[in-house]
């Protein structure tokens, strides 16, 4: 018999202040010189070469690796990026990559490449596709589909909050924007704790404790629903954050359980603080562009889109997701 939960209650710890040397920004504080990066001459160059050599030499779709090349430029350009996630804004956009100077997939194989120099990739559902198409499928967000196969809002979170290894760092590759509408929005996870922290102390304390998360059906079938984990925790001074309330709040309904009266008031005080304009900046997409992610510390949100009429026009971003911890399997665990 399965466990009526997956536990990831060892990572509860206690509730703290945000460190000083821990940037818990604003709008106002971010500059475009803060998280776009341009591609120059030498990086295309190299991209350009990554390119012609995988249209000359077929392989299996996602089976490169990237220690098989040198990409001395692309090396250097990642690092810095990874600097930003993790000890500047938390969020970089490369600009951009030369998307219809090659048929669409060879691009996607670059990306793939570049992807690795982040991170190891990591399974994004429980099929293991490693590469993940973000557009709308025409279904109806409800228990077992996914907000990123509809054009519905998406809150603030941090992509799969409820695995046992949440993802380190998100990636997308924009093939294609909305005809209007979704938006991208960030905001420093390190802004809302404080602000938590110092309007809602109360409500934070609650968060720190476990709730239940909607697994989202993505598991083996008869496999617990719902994981048991705490909405913020540490480790070390870096903060963890399982920051998705429309999770929590479809995880009671999976347990068949009621939410406690101190969740609901903590929910809902989270979700206020996310919404306060001042805390987020709106990040520009356009085709070509990589936008990466620090998934622990900064939350991501995408506004309701009306989609293109045309099929190859319609919204259409592939994702990565990244993770040292763990397997490479989705939820990230081993046998036990």
């Amino acid at each position: 018999m399965a466990k009526p939960f997956l536990d990831c209650t060892a990572e509860v710890t206690s509730v703290r202040a945000v460190p000083k040397n821990r940037w818990a920004w604003l709008a106002t504080d971010i500059l475009e010189e803060h998280w776009r990066l341009e591609l120059d001459d030498d990086v295309l160059d190299e991209m350009h070469g990554l390119a012609a050599f995988i249209l000359m030499n077929p392989h299996q779709k996602h089976q490169r690796r990237a220690d098989e090349f040198r990409l001395t430029k692309c090396r250097r350009l990642i690092l810095k990026m990874k600097n930003i996630l993790d000890d500047g804004a938390g969020f970089a956009v490369l600009n951009r990559l030369p998307m219809d100077d090659y048929p669409l997939d060879a691009m996607v194989e670059v990306y793939w490449l570049l992807g690795q120099l982040v991170g190891r990739p990591v399974a994004q559902n429980w099929i293991g596709q490693v590469i993940y198409d973000v557009h709308d499928s025409g279904a109806t967000y409800q228990y077992g589909v996914r907000g990123s196969h509809t054009t519905v809002e998406l809150t603030f979170h941090t992509d799969n909050a409820f695995a046992r290894m949440v993802p380190d760092y998100v990636g997308l590759l924009c093939r294609n924007t909305a005809k209007c509408g979704g938006a991208s929005r960030i905001c420093s996870l390190y802004t809302v704790h404080d602000r938590m922290q110092h309007r809602y102390p109360k409500q934070l304390a609650r968060l720190y404790q476990p709730m239940y998360f909607d697994r989202q059906k993505e598991h083996y079938e008869g496999d617990a629903k719902v994981s048991l984990a705490p909405y913020f925790s540490w480790n070390g001074e870096r903060l963890n954050a399982r920051a998705n309330t429309t999770l929590v709040r479809q995880g009671y309904e999976v347990a068949g359980e009621e939410l406690d009266s101190d969740l609901v008031d903590a929910l809902d005080a989270i979700d206020e603080v996310a919404s306060s304009p001042e805390i987020w900046y709106e990040v520009p997409m356009a085709r070509g562009d990589i936008q990466y992610l620090n998934n622990h510390e900064v939350g991501h949100y995408r506004s309701e889109f009306e989609d293109h009429e045309d099929a190859d026009k319609k919204r259409h971003l592939f994702r990565l997701w990244h993770r040292e911890r763990g397997s490479s399997s989705y939820d990230g665990g081993f046998p036990d």
